[in-house]
């Protein structure tokens, strides 16, 4: 298959859901011949749904359960991506938690635990797992962490959240430092909401929370207050990592890029 990936192998993390974020980066890195791995949480019928539309865009697509929140899961993640497709060129860690939505006086310390655990704990997993696998080849690479506007900016009633956004930034410009010389960029993506089904959750939420009589009402309030006049999309997420990925990206490491639609300037 031609294209600027031809040849190279994409692994994101998170990317077996239908309409969401990590299917969306993958669409695009197929589009232009990347090998694919989905990976999620588990492997069932959606899951390999998605990876049926990959094949369909003329991508070689792998299947791969794992945990991020366990690190032996993650190194077994980028070991049988190696086995399939004999290198890890670039890695995306897209699984997130943005679900547990309290006041910071409610939230319970399993909870906490449980959203640091796959967030942040988990993008460190799997950028160690991928960094050694690159280094080893000799061949360099890329790791994107997709944050959030809340690696920026707080937000209410999403204390572990925004915590572990604000993190994964200091894990990317940490790595950034020790993987430069090995050829490997690290940075970070920070979109703003998209509705995947993770941002259909938080709309219902939070809908309520500010007293809109709809969440039709709320998405509506939001594109208003954005420069661009729409909440993001999967896509525009992926052309970021699509640009940090390619030869031209190669001086930029340890940024963390808004994708906002001007919505988050910082």
């Amino acid at each position: 298959m031609s294209g600027r990936y031809a040849g190279k192998t994409v692994v994101v993390t998170g990317s077996g859901k239908q309409k969401g974020l990590g299917q969306g980066i993958l669409q695009r890195f197929a589009d232009e011949g990347a090998h694919c791995v989905v990976s999620d949480l588990a492997i069932g019928e959606e899951e390999e749904a998605v990876a049926e539309e990959l094949r369909g865009r003329g991508a070689e697509v792998a299947t791969i359960a794992c945990d991020v929140s366990d690190a032996a899961q993650c190194q077994a993640l980028v070991d049988q991506t190696v086995e399939a497709f004999g290198a890890v060129d670039i890695f995306v860690n897209n699984a997130g938690i943005g679900f547990m939505m309290k006041p910071l006086l409610d939230v319970d310390p399993a909870d906490w635990a449980t959203v640091i655990g796959v967030n942040l704990s988990g993008a460190f997993y799997c950028t160690q797992a991928a960094a050694r696998a690159m280094v080893a080849s000799g061949k360099g690479g890329r790791i994107i962490n997709i944050a959030s506007q809340a690696a920026k900016t707080a937000f209410p009633h999403l204390p572990a959240y925004v915590s572990s956004k604000h993190g994964m930034i200091g894990l990317t410009r940490a790595s950034a430092v020790e993987l430069g010389a090995h050829g490997i960029t690290v940075n970070a993506v920070c979109p703003n909401h998209v509705t995947t089904g993770l941002g259909a959750q938080q709309n219902e939420y939070f809908s309520k929370l500010l007293g809109f009589e709809t969440v039709e009402a709320y998405i509506a309030n939001m594109s208003t207050k954005n420069p661009m006049g729409r909440p993001g999309l999967a896509s525009d997420t992926a052309a970021a990592c699509a640009w940090l990925a390619s030869d031209d990206a190669f001086y930029v490491t340890g940024e963390a890029i808004n994708v906002s639609g001007g919505e988050e300037m910082h």
